[in-house]
Formats: C-alpha cells, sequence, structure tokens
C-alpha cells in the first residue's frame, strides 16, 4: 500500500494563560492572503520538513481558524506514518518558535470546519526506492540516508481498466467494497477521540457520516478522488497512523480475498439520495459505539494483535467513561436554572 495524507491543523493565538485566543489567520478557506499572513509559520515548517525526508508539495488555507494544511509526498505505507509523526512534531517545534498552538485536536471550535486528515490510497505491485535530496546536500544529510526515500514505479493496481477513467480496476472496486463492508470499525481507529464526534455531528462541513462511496462525492466515506487512488476520509488528524494503515490494509485484504463488491457509486449528493429512498448505513456516531463495533469486527481487530486490541479498548473506552461523567459547559447552559 502506498498512501498519503492530508494532515488539516490549526495555527491559534495564545492569550496571557496561554490558553486560545483566536485564529492566527482568518477562517477564509482558500483566501492567498490568509495563507500569505502565515507564510513564516509554514515556510519554518517546510524547511525543517525537508530537512527531515519529508517531499513538502502542497499548501492551501483551510476555512476555520488558522488552519492550514501542508502536504508531502505519498510513499510506502509506513514511510508515510513515520512522516506524518515527524510533521506533528515538526509543528509543535514551530508553534514554539513562534510562541503559538500547533492545534491537531480534531474539532476546537463549532460551527467551522474540523481537522480531517483524509488517506489517498492505492495498492502496487514492485516498484524500487528513490533517493531524494529534497534541497539538502547530499554528502552532509542531517539524518538517515533512509528517511529521503520513497517509492517509485511499479503497477498500480487501482487503475482503470475501461474507458470509464474514474471506475477502479477490480482490485481497487474489492477494496473500496473490504473498507465500506468494516466502516464501522474503522471508524473506532479513524475517529479516536471523543472530540472526534463533534466533526461528525456539524452538519454542513463535509464530515463524511455514512457508508457509501461515490466520484467526487464528499458527501461519503469514500470517493474516487484521481484515477489511481481513493480517498478515505473518516479519519481526522487525532489519528494513529500506524493503526490506521495497518486497519486498511486489513479491510482491504477481505475485500480482495472475499471478492466483496461495493456496489454502484453513489454520485448524487446523499442526503438527496436517501430522500429519494436509498437506504444508507450511518457511520457510529460517538466513540463508545465505534469501539463496540470494533470490538465485533474480527478482521480489523487482526490489525491490533497480541494485547494491543485489549490495550487500545481499554485506553479508549476509559477516555469515553471519564468524558460521560464530567459535567460541561453545555451542561450548565442547559440545565443551571432549570426548574423541573
Amino acid at each position: 500500500m502506498r498512501h498519503g495524507t492530508e494532515p488539516e491543523m490549526m495555527w491559534l493565538k495564545k492569550d496571557d494563560n496561554g490558553n486560545p485566543n483566536g485564529g492566527y489567520s482568518n477562517p477564509y478557506c482558500y483566501h492567498i492572503d490568509q495563507f500569505e499572513s502565515l507564510r513564516p509559520v509554514y515556510m519554518r515548517v517546510i524547511e525543517y520538513g525537508r530537512k527531515m525526508g519529508l517531499d513538502m508539495i502542497q499548501g492551501d488555507h483551510e476555512d476555520a481558524p488558522g488552519q492550514l494544511e501542508l502536504n508531502f509526498n505519498y510513499d510506502d505505507a509506513l514511510r508515510t506514518a513515520d512522516r506524518l509523526t515527524t510533521y506533528r512534531q515538526i509543528c509543535a517545534q514551530v508553534a514554539r518558535e513562534f510562541n503559538i498552538i500547533a492545534c491537531f485536536m480534531c474539532k476546537p471550535f463549532m460551527g467551522v470546519s474540523a481537522n480531517g486528515c483524509h488517506h489517498n490510497i492505492s495498492l502496487w505491485k514492485g516498484g524500487k526506492d528513490e533517493f531524494k535530496v529534497l534541497g539538502n546536500d547530499a554528502k552532509n544529510l542531517p539524518g538517515f540516508e533512509h528517511n529521503y526515500m520513497y517509492r517509485r514505479g511499479g503497477t498500480n493496481t487501482f487503475m482503470p481498466e475501461t474507458t470509464n477513467a474514474q471506475l477502479p480496476g477490480k482490485v481497487g472496486l474489492n477494496v473500496i467494497g473490504g473498507i465500506v463492508k468494516h466502516l464501522d470499525a474503522l471508524t473506532a481507529i479513524g475517529c479516536s477521540t471523543v472530540n472526534s464526534y463533534r466533526r461528525l455531528w456539524d452538519t454542513g462541513f463535509w464530515a463524511p457520516v455514512f457508508a457509501d462511496w461515490g466520484f467526487q462525492n464528499r458527501t461519503t466515506g469514500l470517493r474516487v478522488s484521481a484515477p489511481g487512488r481513493f480517498e478515505y476520509r473518516a479519519v481526522d488528524s487525532m489519528v494513529n497512523p500506524y493503526i490506521m494503515a495497518g486497519a486498511i490494509l486489513k479491510a482491504a485484504d477481505d475485500g480482495i480475498k472475499n471478492k466483496i463488491d461495493p456496489g454502484q457509486p453513489e454520485e448524487r449528493n446523499i442526503y438527496a439520495a436517501m430522500e429519494a429512498g436509498k437506504q444508507v448505513r450511518k457511520l457510529p456516531m460517538t466513540l463508545g459505539d465505534a469501539l463496540a463495533a470494533l470490538k465485533k469486527d474480527d478482521v480489523i481487530k487482526s490489525a491490533m494483535p497480541g494485547e494491543m486490541h485489549r490495550l487500545y479498548d481499554e485506553y479508549k473506552r476509559d477516555e469515553w467513561e471519564r468524558f460521560l461523567h464530567t459535567s460541561t459547559q453545555w451542561d450548565l447552559d442547559t440545565y443551571l436554572n432549570c426548574l423541573p
């Protein structure tokens, strides 16, 4: 598997107590002026990223306060997971240098877009590692040489096999079928925090809450974003990229081995399709429900061998239960002056 991630995050200002005090830029999506206002920050991130082997290729300003998405080139799944972990550490260091907050929390603010982390996925045969200098002196690399290797070449098994340039080949369709089948359990990994589900509940911001797929359809959990790859959308920037990649591989393997048919791609807005009578499964809408789905799914659990699933379930259930026995500002706003 080769995949690339789209890690969205927010650069936030601090108040005198070190708490968030608005975005470092205004929430204007794809706005070049707001993107430029963050130039000193993201250029430092790019500088450090390239020194650490991240082939930084593009970025844009998203539509939440201080929200940027900076992308590095796709690669073998393990190296992509390593690089996403490194990228987060780079952002945390840059935040310290600028005395701001690098926020990867999924949904710090309601009413604006969350921090997603879409995974763009393809399966390949063959290929070989190629060395990329990335602007560094090849004779004086700041890190190990293998940090600068990228897998290139080979055969992409997701490429179309018909005149329909959007439709993946048989392997790709079976992989989509496997992922759609296991989306409930996968959600416990891709949406791994209590806060992750604020993203799913805050409607109108393209959060994927339905187990379906389509072409360029942002209302479904999966979409074919370009010939030869598809985008897994039910994942946010708090994800553990290693467990997520392993779980996607297990779902893909199940789809291929059992030739799972994903059905026809949904080209309508999913809400319009449902109004027309289509029956569509909804993803788990709380961390507790997602963990219950994961516990019943032996295929996805097999991506967490040994003690890993038991510990993951234990820690995440503890997180969910601690939330359930906590009073929040919502409780106070709703019930403080209630006279039943």
